[in-house]
């Protein structure tokens, strides 16, 4: 059945119900969640708690559990880690992984860093991230992952807010590190201060200043409070037992932009483990035999929870690819490590799109099994095209930073509707509720809620208990900020912020489901919605979009794809105005930034904009 978009004649305009049996492989028979309803019927978490060494011996380090038991089993020598990038070409097993952050706990602890400090990272994704922030978790501190792109003000924010007493960076990034106004970091461990150095790493000016010993290796100054990260782990000691924590210690600080403000430190718990755990298992299908591919930086809670904890407490092998993106480079990767199970987020395969399928049919991409999406909603324009290269159609899941595990997904062994967000997680309850917490009933759009208790639910934001009570300002309920509605069946379908929903003409219109019907228009690649004043309709449609290659601005297709959208979605769902442009505001998860847009369409402050990509 093709694809249309039509007004259900509910309160939300709906897709046309298209229900797809995925052409599924006999193998996939195979899926580790079997049944999702009798899986919603019988699962207790209290199981899951019994497959980690904690529960027998109540000593908890979550790198106890994501590796030190593997390299004490026939894990061993099973590699944990595959990192590629431009002059790299490396891996490392689970017994690597355990001296290696061993030897930099060891580094943290010559420091003086101990239990609970905070320990900033602040590195491209590369072998000294993820050892890094191994081996602050070994030590009981707590990492606080920044992104490789954040500036001075970013950083700022997160390393005063959380109080951080060091950071792990490079010679380049350390530049950006206001060191006069973070007056509790007294310690900075570089990597890259002796020895060999990727050229790429320093500016003209930073080589000048280097001094090449009688080695022959390049040598950077050090300074007040600097340590090499090279020099302290030649000489580190290669035991390091974990410090042994309660389920409720802290594991990770990830920071959140809000719309104003600045961005909020949620602090996720040791017990997170368990949900990142179960998830990976059953909504990403995990298995001993995978070669596993999250491309997310650890800057950002999916590089983490799901490119650290779940698949490593699940002891698989993942892969890392270091530098910008770039579509033959992600094709080659899939081929050369034989990647099985791909996790990313739509516009990375948007992009892919964008480079079109002739780039992608000189790879073998045979070795994928399953795909799944992460940080937005996907577009089913986007499923259709990622299934037409590989054969299979990814399948999204939901969560946010704050939930620090995945909540509403699409799984393996579950038919799904197309542009569907997919069912709650089994163990957990997501619904659709009005503002006094009411469930509503099929179609009708409301609160995206979650009932408290999950096991990777952050256990406060720091510094800040009276933000982190807003989020239960409806008795009962986790309030997500989101919007969306269900279906007969039980499908939630995500709608959009609470904040971007657009009233208009007396309709509750959701700015994803604009978005979706702009992208099926064959000349639109990328596309962001908002609603602006109306005096006559409460509020305007206005769409800002970009235009795939071989198309150009004109009023005369701005006609077109507003003719476009009202005879697929709806006539009072169509832009009132279209506005063109060469890219649009995102963050690095791939989220358009729908305030920012409307901050500039209509002259106001853009508020905290650090996440935001380039």
């Amino acid at each position: 059945m093709s694809e249309k978009f039509v007004d259900s004649g509910s309160t939300v305009p709906t897709f046309i119900e298209e229900k797809v049996e995925w052409e599924r492989k006999p193998a996939d028979i195979d899926a580790n969640l079997k049944n999702y309803d009798e899986a919603c019927q019988d699962f207790d978490w209290k199981e899951v708690e019994a497959r980690f060494d904690w529960h027998k011996t109540g000593r908890v380090n979550v790198v106890h559990e994501a590796v030190d038991r593997h390299a004490a089993s026939w894990r061993k020598n099973k590699v944990a880690l595959y990192y590629t990038d431009e002059g790299r070409d490396e891996k490392y097993t689970f017994q690597d992984l355990k001296l290696l952050s061993s030897k930099f706990g060891n580094v943290l602890k010559k420091l003086g860093i101990k239990k609970g400090d905070r320990v900033g990272t602040l590195l491209p994704r590369s072998p000294e991230l993820y050892i890094g922030v191994l081996g602050i978790n070994r030590i009981g501190a707590i990492p606080v992952p920044l992104f490789e792109a954040f500036m001075e003000q970013a950083i700022e924010d997160r390393m005063e807010n959380s109080g951080a007493v060091a950071i792990i960076t490079n010679q380049r990034l350390k530049q950006r590190i206001p060191y006069d106004k973070l007056p509790a970091m007294k310690h900075t461990i570089l990597v890259g201060a002796k020895g060999e150095m990727a050229e790429s790493v320093l500016s003209e000016e930073e080589e000048a200043s280097i001094s090449v010993g009688d080695s022959g290796a390049l040598y950077v100054p050090l300074e007040k409070g600097e340590v090499s990260y090279e020099e302290e782990m030649s000489s580190a000691s290669e035991d390091c037992d974990p410090e042994w924590l309660t389920l409720d210690d802290g594991l990770i600080i990830h920071y959140t932009s809000g719309s104003t403000g600045r961005s909020k430190g949620a602090l996720h718990r040791q017990y997170a483990m368990v949900g990142h755990y179960q998830t990976s298992k059953w909504a990403l299908d995990l298995r001993d035999d995978d070669i596993y591919w999250n491309t997310a930086d650890p800057g950002w809670v999916t590089g983490t929870s799901y490119g650290i904890y779940g698949p490593w407490t699940l002891g698989i092998s993942s892969v890392v690819l270091g530098g910008k993106f770039g579509a033959a480079r992600w094709y080659k990767t899939i081929e050369k490590y034989k990647v099985t199970m791909w996790y990313s987020a739509p516009t990375a395969y948007r992009l892919l799109m964008g480079a079109g399928e002739k780039v992608a049919q000189r790879y073998n991409l045979s070795s994928l099994r399953h795909i799944c999406t992460v940080g937005e909603p996907l577009n089913p324009e986007a499923l259709r095209w990622v299934r037409k290269i590989t054969g299979l159609a990814p399948h999204e899941t939901w969560w946010m930073t704050e939930t620090g595990m995945q909540l509403i997904c699409n799984y393996r062994s579950m038919d799904f509707k197309v542009g569907a967000t997919g069912k709650p997680f089994p163990g957990t309850y997501a619904t659709v509720a009005d503002d006094e917490g009411n469930e509503l009933p099929a179609g009708q759009m409301g609160h995206l809620v979650v009932k408290p208790g999950w096991p990777s639910m952050m256990q406060t934001i720091w510094g800040n208990e009276e933000k982190f009570q807003e989020y239960f300002k409806i008795k009962g309920w986790y309030l997500t900020g989101d919007s969306a509605y269900k279906d007969e069946d039980g499908f939630i379908w995500y709608a959009g912020r609470v904040d971007d929903v657009i009233k208009t003409c007396g309709e509750r219109v959701g700015p994803f489901e604009v978005e979706s019907a702009l992208v099926q228009h064959p000349a639109v690649a990328e596309a962001g919605v908002i609603g602006k004043p109306d005096p006559v309709r409460g509020q305007a449609i206005k769409a800002f979009i970009t235009l795939r290659e071989g198309h150009t601005p004109s009023d005369e297709l701005k006609r077109e794809v507003i003719q476009f959208v009202k005879e697929n979605l709806a006539t009072h769902a169509a832009p009132r105005e279209i506005d063109f442009r060469d890219k649009l505001p995102k963050t690095r998860s791939g989220k358009i930034m729908r305030r920012v847009l409307k901050a500039w369409d209509l002259g106001q402050p853009t508020g905290d904009i650090s996440t935001m990509d380039d």
